[in-house]
């Protein structure tokens, strides 16, 4: 990680994931509401997705760990040197074994999905592990570093932590869309600052680096961690906006009736809850 394509490759991660089981949540929340019409809103259906969902995050997962290993100057799956009595390329052995815990993810995944003793909050818990032990170890990278080094990763660290609590508390609080995209807020906006922070630290043009020693950088940064949340929101709405849109046009353009029907059903559940 210590270049730009390495803050790259884990920001894309976090983000194309985001986006995806933002859009895979709406999605079963707009079913669960037309679930009567509806082949789509079946458990048969999203078991599948999952199991997709969990190879996809292991071979992530796996460039990862090869890419942190036996990239140029890497340890090359080497931990200690006997010769010399120090250990080697720990910074990227930290990175491997964030990458690795999200392995587990994809495999919690695919097992979940494919034995049925196994419950399906295991991969919530998985998760939640994950991103602990992720925020565990960015707590700890980045001793001795100069002030804004130190100042981005405690943001992430904070984003990180955040993201780990709140899937943590979908164990308890089962089918919450509310609090599901709010966990995706949290790992979409991990995947943008890990990119801010590939441009802060190792600026791609080749340009000057950042001021490492100058407050009104973290200023600044303290503005533009705000503009980034607020970005995360705007994905969701409009991922929301465009997923609820095409299941209500595909139930009106396949079975109008009926989408008549749960419409007046759903209007009572509302005038009785208003009572």
């Amino acid at each position: 990680m210590g270049s730009f394509k390495g803050h790259a490759l884990p920001g894309t991660f976090f983000f194309i994931m985001g986006i995806w089981w933002t859009l895979k949540c709406v999605l079963k929340y707009a079913y669960r509401k037309h679930k009567r019409t509806s082949y789509l809103g079946s458990k048969a259906l999203f078991h599948r997705i999952d199991i997709v969902e969990g190879i996809v995050v292991i071979c992530m997962a796996l460039i990862g760990m090869l890419g942190e290993q036996f990239i140029v100057g890497g340890p090359h799956l080497s931990l200690y040197n006997y010769k010399e009595g120090r250990w080697i390329q720990l910074l990227g052995w930290h990175h491997t074994t964030m990458y690795f815990f999200f392995g587990l993810l994809g495999v919690t995944n695919i097992l979940c999905s494919t034995i049925s003793s196994l419950p399906t909050s295991l991969s919530k818990l998985m998760l939640s592990n994950a991103l602990f032990v992720e925020a565990f170890i960015f707590y700890n990278h980045t001793h001795g570093r100069e002030i804004l080094d130190v100042f981005v990763h405690q943001l992430l660290v904070l984003v990180i932590f955040l993201g780990g609590l709140v899937a943590f508390m979908e164990l308890f609080i089962r089918s919450n869309v509310t609090v599901e995209l709010l966990l995706m807020s949290f790992i979409l906006l991990q995947g943008s600052w890990f990119w801010q922070i590939g441009f802060v630290l190792y600026p791609p043009s080749g340009g000057p680096a950042w001021d490492l020693l100058d407050h009104d950088n973290i200023m600044f940064l303290t503005i533009c961690f705000c503009w980034h949340y607020a970005f995360t929101f705007i994905v969701i709405g409009v991922i929301y906006a465009f997923v609820t849109w095409l299941v209500k046009s595909r139930l009106n353009r396949f079975c109008p009736s009926e989408v008549g029907l749960l419409k007046n059903v759903e209007r009572e559940q509302e005038s009785e809850e208003e009572m």
